[in-house]
């Protein structure tokens, strides 16, 4: 027994906007089914004291500390820009 017809794979290709042949529709219907039926598969596991999780691993904020350091030279880095004035950056004016 199908646990996915053609008509819902029709309609969710629809809401996708995707155009399918009948031809695509028998072959997806298939597909899908298989695949639900493989996820269907894990209802069987026994989860008891299983507790739920969002990540496999326990991964907290895994991030540098947010130390001060020395960084580039305002002069230096003026050095390296196509054009400077002031001290600052000079852009091409984008108002008229």
């Amino acid at each position: 027994m199908s646990r996915i017809s053609k008509e819902e794979v029709k309609h969710v290709a629809n809401l996708a906007r995707l155009a399918i042949s009948e031809k695509e529709a028998d072959m997806f219907t298939k597909q899908l089914d298989d695949i639900i039926t493989y996820a269907e598969q894990l209802n069987e596991l026994d989860t008891t004291g299983v507790e739920p999780t969002t990540h496999v691993l326990d991964l907290k904020n895994v991030m540098r500390k947010d130390e001060p350091r020395k960084w580039l030279e305002k002069e230096d880095v003026l050095n390296n820009a196509p054009d400077h004035k002031d001290g600052q950056f000079k852009v091409p004016s984008i108002l008229e």
